[in-house]
């Protein structure tokens, strides 16, 4: 189902608790809306629908992908980059890392870790930082 995005910084300033089994609707709703805002965005965190759970979806280049816990394990190679946010209005600078190695639990639940490069490693620390109630 395609939710509304919320724009309530107050709410989005809130740190998310984790995902469990029994959150997949909530992940199908995320990534019905990003599918449905895809014009315009690549990525979004649950809170951006208004639950506060640790999960996000987000374009990895070119294929869809929803993770549930997210946690950036390591960064490397930092950059200054200005970011957009369908919750906010404008463009904002964020601190960023060109490569990330991300622990993770996939649609099963099955704890992974992967490294992230380029735009994909971008939107899933912008993500995160929605996860953890940090607005760029």
């Amino acid at each position: 189902m395609i939710r509304e995005i919320c724009k309530d910084e107050a709410f989005l300033s809130q740190s998310s608790v984790p995902a469990s089994p029994g959150d997949e609707d909530v992940a199908r709703d995320l990534l019905d809306t990003l599918i449905a805002h895809k014009e315009t965005c690549v990525g979004l965190a649950a809170n951006m629908i208004g639950v506060t759970k640790r999960i996000i979806a987000f374009d990895n280049d070119g294929k869809y992908m929803i993770m549930y816990n997210p946690l950036i394990l390591k960064g490397k190679d930092p950059y200054l980059t200005n970011e957009g946010c369908l919750s906010l209005s404008g463009v904002r600078k964020a601190k960023r890392f060109r490569s990330i190695k991300v622990q993770y639990q996939n649609e099963q639940f099955q704890t992974r870790i992967k490294t992230f490069r380029d735009f994909p490693a971008q939107i899933i620390q912008h993500e995160i930082d929605h996860c953890n109630g940090i607005l760029i």
